[in-house]
């Protein structure tokens, strides 16, 4: 059986010595990953070898285990693993810092292990090996106690922390959203249109029942570099109103401070009419303040920025409904409201994004046909509370807001494939179990239990931004995804 690890795990390898647990520790980490104490003996002592300086090495080991897991770094503890003191203070470390503990036990029969010591450049001496062998004997099974999961040494595979729970069972009903944060796709730029046609066509065919862009006029740094592609949202919207029949579209989220509001409205509306009703109006108060000044955009401050959001909320159904009211909003207004043609849809949705609890969630009980919230199922269950909540207090029916969350994804069908995908993405700077964490980089099944747990915490549409969404058939392999989840 595979051992499933998160990329925060803390692992502790025990058996005597000759039991196989540096070569099989080399096998399956990275070398920075490996905390040994024998080589700690050579790098404060004179070789690895020296036992008198094996106290200052395992106080240089406490160190580096603790600082790994403080920044979240997978480790393996390379030594004895039977010493009851220091076990506890391993498990001490861990649990300070919210890191799974694991055991692997090396219960090699005694004649192979003195076998392999034998063959060892510098054995181990033949009393002290008895010694070893005798105390991992009377050890037993207690050796395991505290830890969160005790194994036998075996196959290794890395998981990102939000893929590693099992739901109770698989939900139905949830609907999937795409959503599209990059453009350095292979091949020249001349071929984004082509492609993007190719990735909507896909995205009908797997399933998804929307697909979004970014409003924004430079790649933000959460994604990509600045001098990375990124095209503007609206443009490639009514692109892909063009190349779609049923999914609905939008900007997720719409940054307030990008347009005039009025003119805002007149897009949004030339875009349903052009799409068949398909358009979804998602609005933030943005954040991105170099982008605003790299393009010549006035920054305001946060306050004025959520006054503009609620003024949008409020004015662009008055501007897409009968008449021409006069709108006189906080940050923005108008003496006619006016917009020609009418949307095809009565009433083109409103998504709020942002997670914040007093303002953000409050705007979208308020005016919002949906919100859009960051987090895994403890923090989305919140999230739903808070905004229940709101929607109490100005006696609205929550079950009128629509739950939609996003995550950066990349599935593959199997862990060889998923391995191929990673080498292939991951950049060079990037190790690759920050990449598995970043991009929540797991099998279809893994992703059919994190969505299961997502739904069941409220979650109604998932947004995925599929990490290789340019390369060929990355959309479709996340079809089983969606099939899953259709009752």
């Amino acid at each position: 059986m595979r051992i499933r690890l998160a990329t925060n795990a803390l692992v502790v390898l025990a058996g005597p010595s000759g039991s196989g647990k540096s070569t099989w520790a080399t096998t399956h980490f990275d070398p920075n990953q490996i905390v040994s104490s024998d080589h700690l003996r050579s790098v404060v002592g004179e070789h690895e070898h020296d036992l008198g300086a094996s106290d200052d090495a395992f106080a240089v080991l406490d160190q580096i285990v603790e600082r790994r897991l403080a920044r979240g770094l997978l480790t393996v503890i390379d030594t004895l693993g039977m010493d009851r003191e220091r076990l506890e203070r391993w498990r001490a470390i861990a649990h300070a810092h919210g890191a799974p503990i694991h055991l692997v036990r090396f219960d090699e029969p005694a004649a192979a292990v003195r076998k392999r010591n034998r063959s060892r450049a510098t054995p181990v001496p033949s009393k002290v090996l008895s010694a070893q062998l005798a105390k991992w004997e009377d050890l037993g099974d207690e050796l395991g106690d505290g830890f969160d999961q005790v194994h036998a040494p075996s196959e290794v595979v890395i998981v990102a922390r939000t893929l590693l729970d099992r739901p109770s069972g698989t939900a139905t009903g949830l609907r999937f959203g795409l959503s599209i944060s990059a453009w350095d796709w292979p091949g020249e730029t001349a071929d984004l249109a082509a492609r993007l046609g190719q990735v909507a066509a896909e995205a009908e065919q797997a399933g998804f029942d929307s697909i979004w862009v970014m409003d924004h006029f430079m790649q933000i740094p959460q994604v990509g570099r600045d001098w990375e592609p990124m095209l503007e949202a609206y443009t490639a919207l009514a692109w892909l109103a063009a190349r779609t029949t049923r999914v609905r579209i939008g900007a997720l989220v719409t940054c307030v401070t990008h347009r005039n509001l009025a003119h805002l409205g007149k897009i949004l509306a030339t875009l349903d009419v052009l799409s068949g009703g398909r358009a979804v109006c998602g609005l933030g108060a943005g954040w991105f303040e170099r982008e605003h000044v790299t393009h010549g955009y006035r920054f305001p401050p946060l306050a004025e920025r959520y006054d503009l959001l609620e003024d949008a909320l409020e004015f662009l159904p008055l501007q897409w409904g009968p008449g021409t009211p006069a709108f006189e909003g906080r940050a923005f207004s108008t003496p006619e409201a006016r917009g020609y043609p009418r949307p095809i849809q009565e009433r083109i949705p409103l998504l709020v994004g942002g997670s914040g609890e007093q303002k953000t969630l409050r705007l979208a009980a308020t005016y919002g046909d949906a919100c859009n919230l960051f987090g895994e199922p403890d923090i989305i269950k919140h999230k739903v509370d808070v905004l229940h909540r709101h929607c109490d207090q100005i006696d609205r029916d929550p079950t009128e807001v629509e739950i939609t969350q996003l995550s950066p994804i990349l599935s593959a069908t199997d862990t060889k494939q998923l391995q191929a995908r990673i080498d292939e993405l991951r950049p060079s700077s990037v190790s690759a179990h920050r990449f598995i964490e970043g991009r929540n980089a797991g099998t279809v099944t893994e992703h059919i239990d994190r969505f299961s747990r997502l739904a069941h915490a409220g979650v109604e549409t998932a947004i995925v931004s599929l990490a290789d969404v340019g390369y060929p058939e990355a959309v479709s392999d996340f079809a089983p995804v969606i099939a899953a989840f259709r009752s």
